[in-house]
Order: structure tokens, then C-alpha cells, then sequence
């Protein structure tokens, strides 16, 4: 019990002495949290106007409070006078200042350019933002890991997960009890309060959850032995047991399906779908380079293995990832999935070389790739907004070139509809580039070429998505899915004597449907669905007699056939031919207009789900 109350009173006084230990680091951070009280404070309608200002705000402080602890711990870590010390908090808080007014003068995006009504950060000045906080907070765990006859860059990095771990800890505690008592408060006491106190209280546990986070860290002061810096450097005996006992076989495992991959390639050749490799490749590099990390120190036969046995086993694999990788770029060109996928490549590639000739003296190289890597994928031209962009341009001039359909920077519509591989990647190239909304496209290219009448009448054929490789190999995890609305126009309804609008929906043999009555009786409309996949199904019935019975399975069929499922996010917009559908007996004339519709399939587990919303079912009685 006396170690336990030790330890918390220890982080207490850590938390508190963090205010003078890192003072420039917790005057942005307290600045961050009363900019978000302003927020909470301010209702939306209100708030609005003020949001780009506040979110410049919050990246400044942000950027500003990472900055400031990196600048102080090297200042007192390699030089360890009052002066340095003093520069280093100037440095975090010109820092803040600065990246506010660079945000605020040229970070905003154009409301007449993105729609909005309001200027926003561009997602290109926040991730400049992002990467200068990463550089920062890796160059903090650098610096945190001097002296050498103290610590390295496995010990400071075990010891900022430490630290992490137990701020986030201090702080669920911190505000789970206020707001238990705040809750009770409202419950008994003030049933007229806030529901914005909860908020205040999120925002400020967070606040005190980093000065914990501070105040975990010894005294990096050069010439100064902290005896806490050991304890906090030690891994405990349960985190020992993970490492060794549960996430290096996981990893072993992983390498070892990985491999087996590589030599089912070998055989078979190229066959897995890119993006899913992409991210367990991504996964399986970033977690067996932090766990080879957490184990440096590890003396155990297992631990010693899996330090061994992974950094040769990365290079095998990778090799094979750079067959995938060639592959796809030749299919489909450079885009933003392609770029991240390589950016991690080299990455794991300077890792896994740094690792075997350098050992546990290879992580400073390691965080220099990563960090020169990092500032690479925001820079002009080179960057992840700027390089795939240009690519794609590139592809898509050239296939339009071939097929004549490109002169004097003005598009001309096909002549002779291309082949189908043609359409597919101009298609693909198109609906990448329309996306692409902070991107400098050319003179040429309308944005509205997603849409697809716009596409058919500039293009001179419809749009075709390409299927993926492994679309009918039941592909784990594999989603695809097609979903289309209606354009905006009016539907002739002149010849119709009934408009039926459907606002609720039964499940198939439920009561429920609207009756209309006409001259030849009485009309029963029933609009159905029937789970698990919620097939619609429309019925009509005169005089409890059915005279027309529709699953829409012809229907779905036509649509299916011409909007394939694919990859696709967004909504496609269609003409009203195809999102509407006729029927014809002997007693009426039917017309069924949807507003939109969704058809998406698990490939894992062979399902596919609908959903079809209309709008409304025109019915003339015939005489």
C-alpha cells in the first residue's frame, strides 16, 4: 500500500512540477483546451462563422505544445544552461504563433472552390501541421533517450508508452468521477444544467491527463541523475510476458503467412487484391518494427530469434510487395493508396537493412528515413496531393491521345466506342481526378465528369468501373457495392390518376399497405422487403385479386449490368430511365420512381444486401 500511495503521489508532483519543467509546452496546451471551452460554449449556428479560426488555432497550439517539449528536452538534455532552456520555450511558442498565422493567411480553402459556405483548413496545411508535430515528437523521444550511459532510443521510447498509458489512465479516472458527480448534481440536485458540463469536463481532464503525461518524464538535465528515469525506463514483468510470450509469436506468425505468400506467388503468380495486401503489409511493418524496438533489451532465446529472424524475413517479403506494387501501377497508374503503400516500403526497407548491419544502434537512422519520408509526402510536387495528381493527369491525356479524343486542350467524344480495358481506366483515371478536391487539375477537365451524363456526353460512351482481379474469390473483408440517385427533374405524370408515396416499410407477409379506389375497385399497393437482404417486392391487388407481383429481380439485373459493383464511395447520379420502372395489365398502368438506391456485397461470405428507396408509384386505370 506505502509503494502504491509513493507511486501516485510521485505522478501528482510530476504533473504539478511539469509546469515548470515544460512550461511552453503546458501554456499551449492550456491555450488548446480554452480554445475548445470557447467552442463547447458557443452553440453551432453561432460557432460557424468562427471555425476556421478556431481549428488554426487548435493546430497552432497543438504543433506549438509537441514542438516545446521536443525543444526543451534538447535544450536541457545537450546543453543544460538557463539560457538554452529559456530560447527553447521561446521556440515553442513562436512556433504556435507562427503556424497560426501561415494557417490563417494561407491554409484556408476557398468557399466559390469547395462549396462550403465558410473558409476550412485544407487537408494539405493540416497534414503539414501533422508531420512537423510527428518530426517533433520523434525528435522528443530522441532527444529523451541522452545521455548514453542512461538511456537510448529503446528505453525513451518504452518509457513515452509508459508515460502515455498512464496519463490516459489518471485521466478516464479523472473524468469518469466528475462526471459521476455532475451527473448526480443534474439528477438531484440541478435538473436544469448543461449538457455541455460533461464536455468542460472532458476538455479539462484532458488537459490535466497531459500534465500527468509531462510529469512522468525525469529530469533530462545534462549532468543529472534522476533515479526516477530508471524506473520509468523498466518494463514491468507483465509487459515482458506480452512481448516475448504473446506479440512476437504473433508476428513470427504473420511472417510466416506472409512468407508462405511469397512462395504460393512464386508458384501461382500475382493474385492478391492490392489494397488489402497494401495494408497488411503496412500493418506488418510498422507492428514488427515498433515490437523489434520494445524488445531491444529482451535477452530471451524467443526474443533473440525474432530479432534476428525479422528483418532478413522484411526483405524477402518485401520484394514480393514490390512485384504487387509494379503490377498495379501498370493497371491503374500512381494514386494516393499506391504512394502511401511505397512511402512505407522504403521505409520498411531502411529499417529492415539499418536493423541487420546496426542492431539496437540502427533506431536513430530509423527515425530519420521515416522522419525525411514523413516531410516528403507534404512538400510541392513531391507530396501525396500533388505527385498522384500529376500522374493520373499524365495517364489520362495519354489514353484520351490514343483514342483522338483530346486536341488543343478541348475533349471530343469518342468517334467509335474504345475497348472495354480503355473505358474502364479512363473512367478509373476520371473519377480519381474529380475527386481530388484541393488539386490543380487542367483547363481541359471538368470536375463534373464524375457525373455520369456529363461523362457520356463529353466522353461519347458510359462510364465503366474495373473489377477487381479476385472479385469472385470471396475475398475476406472485401466490400463492394453500387449506389446510384436520381438527377433532379421533373417526371410527366400527366397520364396518371394516382400518385402513391410509400413511408413506411413492412417485412414480407406483414400486414400493412395503402388502399386506393378507383373505378374497378378497390386497389391494394403493398411495398415489401424480405431479410436478410431486404429484396423489395411491389404487389398490387384489385379486389383481393394480384395483378402485379415484382421482386425487382429483372430490374436489378439491368442495373448491375450497367453500374457494376466496384470500390466506389460515392454516389453516382443516373438519368431517370434507370431509376425508374414500368408496369402494364390489362386493368393499369404503373410507374415506380426511386430516389436512390444501394446494392452492396460481402464477397467473404457470398451476401448481398439492397436497398431501394422510392419514391413514388404513378398508376393509371385503364377504362
Amino acid at each position: 500500500m506505502n509503494v502504491f500511495k509513493r507511486a501516485v503521489s510521485q505522478i501528482q508532483k510530476g504533473a504539478v512540477k511539469s509546469f515548470q519543467t515544460f512550461p511552453a509546452a503546458i501554456a499551449n496546451a492550456l491555450a488548446f483546451s480554452l480554445v475548445t471551452i470557447v467552442r463547447i460554449h458557443l452553440d453551432w449556428p453561432e460557432q460557424e462563422s468562427y471555425n476556421f479560426l478556431f481549428n488554426c488555432l487548435h493546430w497552432a497550439f497543438a504543433l506549438g505544445a509537441i514542438l516545446s517539449l521536443a525543444a526543451i528536452t534538447a535544450a536541457k538534455s545537450r546543453i543544460g544552461d538557463k539560457k538554452s532552456f529559456m530560447t527553447a520555450n521561446v521556440v515553442g511558442v513562436l512556433a504556435a504563433a507562427s503556424a497560426f498565422l501561415l494557417l490563417y493567411a494561407f491554409g484556408g480553402t476557398d468557399p466559390e472552390f469547395t462549396g462550403i459556405r465558410y473558409k476550412t483548413i485544407s487537408i494539405i496545411a493540416a497534414s503539414r501541421v501533422g508531420v512537423l508535430m510527428l518530426i517533433s515528437f520523434l525528435t522528443f523521444i530522441v532527444m529523451a533517450g541522452y545521455p548514453k550511459d542512461q538511456s537510448d532510443f529503446a528505453h525513451s521510447y518504452f518509457m513515452t508508452h509508459k508515460a502515455f498509458f498512464i496519463a490516459i489512465l489518471y485521466g478516464i479516472v479523472i473524468m469518469s468521477g466528475t462526471s459521476a458527480v455532475a451527473g448526480a448534481i443534474r439528477a438531484l440536485l440541478y435538473r436544469e444544467m448543461s449538457s455541455k458540463v460533461y464536455m468542460y469536463i472532458g476538455t479539462i481532464s484532458g488537459f490535466l491527463a497531459f500534465t500527468i503525461f509531462l510529469g512522468y518524464f525525469p529530469d533530462f538535465s545534462k549532468g543529472n541523475v534522476d533515479e526516477h528515469r530508471a524506473v520509468a525506463q523498466k518494463q514491468p514483468k507483465f509487459v515482458e510476458v506480452l512481448f516475448q510470450y504473446i506479440m512476437v509469436p504473433i508476428v513470427l506468425a504473420m511472417t510466416v503467412v506472409l512468407l508462405l505468400w511469397a512462395g504460393k506467388t512464386i508458384v501461382g503468380g500475382m493474385r492478391a487484391d492490392f489494397i488489402r495486401l497494401s495494408s497488411i503489409a503496412t500493418s506488418f511493418a510498422v507492428s514488427g518494427i515498433w515490437l523489434h524496438i520494445m524488445v531491444t533489451h529482451n535477452e530471451t532465446a524467443i526474443a533473440k530469434f525474432f530479432k534476428k529472424v525479422y528483418p532478413v524475413a522484411v526483405l524477402f517479403i518485401l520484394a514480393f510487395e514490390a512485384w504487387a506494387f509494379v503490377l498495379q501501377l501498370q493497371k491503374y497508374g500512381l494514386k494516393t493508396t499506391e504512394y502511401f503503400f511505397i512511402v512505407v516500403w522504403v521505409a520498411a526497407l531502411f529499417a529492415a537493412i539499418l536493423l541487420i548491419i546496426k542492431k539496437s544502434k540502427a533506431h536513430i537512422g530509423i527515425v530519420a528515413v521515416v522522419c525525411s519520408l514523413a516531410a516528403i509526402t507534404v512538400l510541392p510536387f513531391v507530396g501525396y496531393n500533388a505527385l498522384p495528381v500529376t500522374a493520373q493527369i499524365n495517364r489520362l491525356e495519354n489514353l484520351l491521345n490514343n483514342e483522338g479524343m483530346l486536341e488543343d486542350d478541348k475533349l471530343i467524344p469518342a468517334a467509335a466506342e474504345p475497348d472495354k480495358n480503355v473505358r474502364e481506366s479512363i473512367t478509373d483515371a476520371v473519377s480519381f481526378l474529380a475527386g481530388t478536391n484541393e488539386a490543380k487539375l487542367p483547363s481541359w477537365f471538368d470536375r463534373d465528369l464524375q457525373n455520369s451524363n456529363t461523362f457520356k456526353s463529353k466522353m461519347g460512351f458510359e462510364q465503366i468501373w474495373p473489377q477487381p482481379d479476385d472479385f469472385y474469390e470471396g475475398s475476406p473483408g472485401f466490400y463492394m457495392s453500387t449506389s446510384l440517385y436520381r438527377e433532379q427533374v421533373a417526371v410527366d405524370v400527366s397520364n396518371y390518376n394516382w400518385a402513391v408515396s410509400f413511408q413506411e416499410y413492412y417485412e414480407k407477409n406483414q400486414e400493412g399497405g395503402i388502399t386506393v379506389k378507383g373505378k374497378r375497385g378497390m386497389y391494394d399497393i403493398y411495398w415489401t422487403y424480405t431479410p436478410p437482404d431486404n429484396l423489395p417486392d411491389l404487389k398490387i391487388m384489385l379486389n383481393s385479386r394480384t395483378i402485379i407481383e415484382d421482386d425487382l429481380n429483372t430490374y436489378i439485373d439491368k442495373i448491375i449490368e450497367k453500374y457494376p459493383p466496384g470500390n466506389m464511395e460515392s454516389s453516382q447520379k443516373v438519368p431517370l430511365d434507370d431509376m425508374s420502372i414500368k408496369f402494364e395489365t390489362p386493368e393499369v398502368e404503373v410507374m415506380l420512381v426511386l430516389r436512390d438506391l444501394s446494392i452492396s456485397l460481402d464477397t467473404r461470405e457470398d451476401r448481398i444486401n439492397y436497398w431501394i428507396n422510392p419514391d413514388a408509384l404513378y398508376i393509371r386505370e385503364k377504362q
